[in-house]
């Protein structure tokens, strides 16, 4: 049950004392608010980080006559790990504490091992706190964990929001995803389980040079490296970022017009003349959420491209542009008042086309919630969800050419999720367009028999993990325990 000798929490003077339930409960004050019975997941992996967190919780929760579920992720990549979950499963149920495993199935990467564990780590307990309804996550990341991530994000070349490193509060649309333990070091939580005699897993992985942190864990370590100056500078670099979201949060106000169909329009001029970090901020939040993903995309590729897009004159007429990054296409587009910039999905890298089935919720392309409601038993086979294509877009206007002169720009439409049924498209939403309502009523087909022939949307909403409004870097006012 030793302590991992290169973990930089042993350094002097660090405090060692367990952490009482009433410091414990300040912590959480600051990340509410929580329902009048809060119901709360724990991440837990059996180390002394999250077991000490679901210890406290349990507590925490039980004070308030709410209940806590632990989720903890069997990735099947070491043999132990299957027995050292079992152990896991025993701790928690002696404290009562509700134990839900979730195995990540499916081929592994010969690469990027860590990463691609902590996605899927993630994707797993998302998606079960949105089927359970539990609307708060609880993460065991520390003071060191926070001060090793800072310097990973140093050494890949991040901005102010890479060395910030971790939020105490992130928002997502599955659940809140809170850390407590972000000012504490890990020698205050192996104290607090000792004093609760609780013994805990140690994971061989944390020793293993071949991985990055392992390695940035040593150095700091032989150097000196303390985690409490790291830990106040992440906290510096997140006052910046917040300031920097907020006004960047004011830019796509005035600057960025969002259509429902998952496309923008960025006013160009207003863009242009943000100041650069705010402007860069802002061209990244777009990109993100009309590209379906979690994070903007690298800066220096931000960069280029926000150089390249400004590269020409300042005054209108403004020179033609058109280019590619996270996924989107950025296209520039003449206007009376100095022009705009169409940010779209690109009509490549789309979901496969898949069948679709009565009462089906989905999250499509990480852009969009599409909810089917019931229909005919067994005609599922004929059904399918695809992105719209050229083809798909030419047999549309064959049948309404009017929506030639839609909402929906060009660049915007091959995109689109539509659904097909053995004769081709049936229906696409966002153009309005049904064939089982727009084909001439003579026609006799299976199709044209109306609404109850197949599924219908119930709902489709552009609903992407990255939100242009942005919930914000949650930063607490600097604490005592970051203090000299």
């Amino acid at each position: 049950m030793a302590a991992d000798p290169f973990q930089p929490g042993d350094e002097p003077g660090i405090e060692t004392a367990p952490l009482s339930d009433d410091a414990f409960e300040r912590m959480m004050d600051g990340l509410g608010p929580f329902e009048a019975r809060p119901c709360v997941a724990v991440a837990v992996s059996g180390g002394a980080d999250s077991l000490c967190l679901a210890v406290l919780v349990n507590r925490w929760a039980e004070r308030r006559g709410g209940e806590i579920t632990a989720l903890t992720v069997d990735h099947g990549l070491r043999p132990e790990a299957a027995e050292e979950t079992r152990r896991l499963g025993l701790w928690l149920d002696a404290l009562s504490i509700e134990h839900r495993i979730l195995p990540w199935t499916g081929s592994k990467p010969r690469t990027g091992v860590q990463a691609a564990a902590r996605g899927a780590r993630y994707d797993l307990m998302n998606s079960w706190c949105r089927e359970a309804g539990v609307l708060h996550l609880l993460l065991a990341h520390t003071r060191d964990d926070q001060a090793e991530t800072m310097l990973l994000r140093l050494a890949a070349g991040s901005g102010a929001d890479g060395l910030a490193a971790m939020s105490a509060i992130r928002e997502t649309p599955d659940v809140r995803l809170l850390r407590p333990f972000l000012e504490v070091p890990k020698t205050v939580l192996v104290a607090t389980l000792e004093a609760e005699c609780q013994a805990w897993i140690e994971d061989p992985s944390n020793r293993d040079v071949k991985f990055a942190r392992t390695r940035v864990r040593q150095a700091m370590k032989a150097a000196g490296i303390r985690t409490k100056a790291l830990a106040r500078t992440a906290h510096r670099f997140g006052r910046a970022r917040a300031a920097l979201e907020a006004a960047a949060s004011r830019v796509l106000a005035c600057s960025a017009r969002v259509h429902p169909a998952g496309f923008a329009h960025l006013d160009r001029a207003r863009l242009e003349h943000a100041p650069e970090e705010v402007s860069l901020r802002a061209l990244s939040r777009v990109i993100a959420a009309i590209g379906g993903r979690e994070h903007g995309p690298r800066l220096v590729k931000l960069e280029r491209l926000h150089g390249e897009m400004f590269s020409g004159a300042a005054s209108p007429p403004a020179p033609a542009f058109s280019g590619t990054l996270g996924g989107c296409r950025i296209i520039s587009e003449g206007g009376s008042e100095g022009g705009k910039f169409l940010i779209c999905r690109e009509a490549r890298g789309l979901p496969d086309s898949m069948s679709v089935h009565p009462g089906q919720r989905l999250a499509w392309d990480g852009r969009f919630l599409i909810r089917f409601g019931g229909f005919e038993s067994g005609a599922e086979t004929r059904f399918r969800l695809a992105s719209l294509g050229s083809r798909g877009w030419s047999e549309v206007v064959r049948i309404r050419p009017d929506l030639r002169a839609g909402p929906v720009p060009g660049p915007a439409r091959d995109s689109l999720p539509a659904l097909f049924d053995e004769d081709g498209v049936l229906a696409v939403p966002h153009l309005g367009f049904d064939r089982r309502q727009d084909i001439d009523v003579k026609d006799t087909s299976d199709s044209a028999k109306g609404p109850e022939a197949g599924p219908e949307l119930v709902e489709i909403r552009f609903c992407p993990p990255q939100a242009l409004s942005s919930a914000g870097f949650f930063l607490r006012s600097e604490p005592a325990i970051l203090s000299d």
